[in-house]
């Protein structure tokens, strides 16, 4: 029997699958088997993407593998990972990447995450301490023996504090200790398992009740066209989707739940936990590798049957996939950064195709191409009957300060009331850049062409694209003066302004500032028990929170997005107020919009404040088929990078001039920005043909990344950029 085998290198010019020789120890492979094999003069880890009965290879020139599978991956996800690899114009190594269990990607030399291991004495090692059996000891080995003299510790922090592994493994081989699994950690409490709606689950309103029924016809007919669940803020298509996955389970089939950031919505998790009890498993990158990997196994074995998780979830091994739910599928964390750049929401179409299983897409504020494509179900009102919040859009135009007087005034009746408030202000920072007032000097990222934000609290300047640092200056470097000018304002000096306007109301800030201090659930939990306080961040605080204490939600600068040079800039605008006006007046009082922006008559502001997503949709619909953006045609963007300018620009016109001789238009080279020490340029394709233009691109980006003189050359392909 021949294993075909997919190398997991980094290598782009390499391309396999390569044949290796089964033996008769090796007769359990099958396609989705990870393989230890020699390759040329290293031993690398591969995936089994086909099994043959004969080579078109000599078999004298054959190979056998060197080590046994672990626990295939389901042959649908190796499939699956090969789809991506090629609609998203990358490598076959990084594509079956994403389907492999945590800890096992390009490079990797072992099919799971290393087994953490704890140290304990053996009745050697105890009488080696007390100086019998002759033993000698050096001071690291008398000093790691002499630190178990306790118990056992875990082998990690043991080899930091005396020494290293080194000494641990001979003292091992001597006998003198052992190391074995470090016991499994006790899981979090769950509650008892229930396949169904449980007691305390709301009686469906009528809306619900007809999306659901539409649900369960498509579980009996085994998927069909997508399905787009398009409700307001409030309307409770978190319930609907607990409802159908529990509908999945009755048929003895598997769930996928998608949120847009696992941190930043603990609510959704939780419920699903709370509903499902051990059938659930959470799947997300805060995990250790072998937290990871325990419930990638639960999931692998059917022992869980719902993975809940952001968009790798969607790789989730799963047998028997009925469902998957792509919860706010409109937000652009769906969207991976690196290589592959997949759309999460795309490969969830896929599979569920695939598999037969139905895709439900859920969103207030959905995009463009999902209400274009989908199949709709509404959810027009809220769950309590309540309406939404009314929305009033403030002109900044010779305002003076951050905050519209009528702002201030919504603040101060919040501190007045004992209230809770949500401000939006999507920039962090204490200001947007610092300059002198007497040569005009502007403080930069030496690695990147753009200016470094003041953050107060760290008394440093930092770089918002590549993370770095450095103290903020008391004069010019350059003239020696000490008239140093800071411009805008970012949510570090928000917080210092609504401190002192609303006190004593607490003030909770949550950006990624703040996150990455104390976490995100820990700043929304103070914020949820407070009794009254305002949440002030940027985007993080308009995902999905649901706090019915809230009762005014203010957006500042909220056209600032409207001025990218991006054709979805209208739909993120839209998008961003309509999300957080939806997270006031949730509870059993009245709730109140407040939206300040220098153009309040902006289209996307002019329909979110009437809560008029399908009116925003139509109309963007129109402008997006006139000018063939996405859904009615598709961009194909190719970045090339070098550490010294000028080889990327040959590169990219390698990649230009390949497009043309084959018929595929393409637009630059052109140059962008510096980021991280790399120059870079860019071409993009626009096409009505997406499977031609991903093809030729495809094609062009291996022809310019195989040409001589490319090595210091990298290649970023984004297919459908966010």
């Amino acid at each position: 029997m021949i294993a075909r085998v997919e190398p997991l290198t980094r290598a782009r010019a390499l391309r396999g699958p390569f044949d290796y020789r089964l033996g008769e120890d090796l007769r359990g492979v099958r396609v989705g088997s990870t393989l230890l094999v020699p390759f040329g003069r290293r031993r690398v880890l591969g995936v089994v993407v086909e099994l043959a009965e004969r080579s078109e290879m000599a078999p004298e020139r054959l190979v056998e593998p060197l080590a046994a599978p672990e626990a295939a991956v389901p042959p649908a996800l190796v499939r699956l990972g090969l789809w991506v690899a090629e609609e998203y114009c990358s490598t076959p190594a990084r594509g079956l990447a994403l389907v492999l269990p945590p800890g096992t990607g390009t490079g990797a030399r072992r099919p799971r995450p290393r087994e953490p291991l704890r140290a304990r004495l053996t009745e050697a090692g105890w009488g080696a301490l007390a100086g019998r059996g002759g033993e000698r000891l050096g001071p690291r080995q008398r000093a790691a023996l002499g630190a178990l003299r306790r118990g056992a510790l875990p082998a990690a922090e043991l080899a930091r504090a005396t020494g290293g592994h080194a000494t641990l493994r001979r003292l091992e081989r001597r006998g003198l200790l052992a190391l074995e699994p470090l016991p499994e950690s006790p899981r979090r409490p769950r509650t008892a398992r229930t396949l169904g709606p449980g007691a305390g689950a709301p009686r469906p309103t009528a809306a619900q009740a007809s999306a659901l029924a539409a649900i369960r016809r498509r579980l009996e007919s085994r998927g069909g066209r997508p399905l787009l669940l398009h409700g307001v803020t409030g309307s409770g298509k978190t319930e609907v989707y607990l409802r159908a996955v529990a509908a999945a389970l009755e048929r003895r089939r598997s769930a996928i739940v998608l949120v847009p950031e696992i941190a930043l919505t603990p609510q959704t998790a939780g419920r699903f936990v709370e509903r499902f009890g051990e059938s659930v498993a959470v799947l997300h990158s805060a995990l250790s590798a072998r937290e990871r990997y325990a419930d990638w196994k639960r999931l692998r074995s059917g022992e869980a049957r719902v993975c809940v998780g952001p968009r790798s979830a969607v790789f989730a091994p799963l047998d028997d996939l009925g469902l998957i739910v792509v919860d706010e599928e409109h937000d652009g964390s769906y969207k991976q950064d690196g290589d592959p750049r997949y759309d999460a929401r795309l490969v969830a179409e896929r599979r569920a195709a695939a598999e037969d299983a139905v895709l439900l897409a859920g969103s207030a504020t959905p995009r463009a191409e999902s209400f274009a494509r989908y199949e709709r179900l509404s959810l027009p009102d809220r769950v309590d009957g309540r309406p939404l919040p009314p929305v009033e859009v403030v002109g900044m135009v010779g305002a003076g300060g951050a905050l519209h007087e009528r702002a201030r005034d919504a603040l101060s009746e919040v501190r007045r009331r004992g209230e809770k408030g949500i401000v939006l202000l999507n920039r962090r920072g204490w200001s947007n850049f610092l300059s002198c007032g007497v040569c005009g000097r502007v403080w930069e990222c030496p690695r990147c062409d753009v200016t470094l934000v003041l953050h107060r609290a760290a008394a440093a300047m930092a770089c918002h694209h590549c993370g770095h640092r450095e103290p903020v200056p008391s004069a010019c470097p350059d003239c020696g003066s000490v008239s140093l000018a800071r411009h805008g304002a970012g949510t570090e000096q928000l917080e210092r302004e609504l401190a002192a306007l609303l006190a004593p109301l607490p003030v909770f800030r949550l950006d990624s500032d703040s996150a990455a201090a104390g976490g995100v659930a820990d700043v929304l939990a103070r914020f949820d028990a407070a009794p009254a306080g305002v949440l002030v961040g940027t985007q993080m605080v308009a995902k999905g929170h649901d706090f019915p204490e809230v009762t005014l939600a203010l957006v500042l600068d909220a056209d600032a997005t409207l001025r990218f040079p991006d054709f979805r800039a209208e739909e993120r605008t839209f998008a961003l107020v309509a999300q957080l006006a939806g997270r006031s007046g949730r509870g059993a009082r009245e709730g109140r919009v407040i939206v300040q922006a220098l153009d309040p008559e902006a289209r996307p502001l002019r329909h979110a404040a009437g809560h008029d997503a399908e009116g925003f949709l139509r109309g963007e619909l129109a402008r997006r088929k006139a000018l063939g953006y996405p859904p009615f045609g598709h961009l194909v963007r190719v970045v090339c990078a070098s550490a010294e300018p000028g080889p990327e620009l040959a590169a990219v016109r390698a990649v230009r001039d390949a497009l043309t001789t084959a018929g595929v238009p393409a637009l630059g080279p052109a140059a962008l920005f510096r980021r991280q020490g790399k120059s870079r340029a860019q071409v993009v394709v626009k096409s009505r043909e997406r499977a031609r233009a991903i093809e030729q691109v495809g094609a062009a980006v291996e022809r310019a990344a195989a040409e001589h003189g490319r090595r210091g050359v990298s290649f970023a392909v984004d297919v459908d950029p966010a």
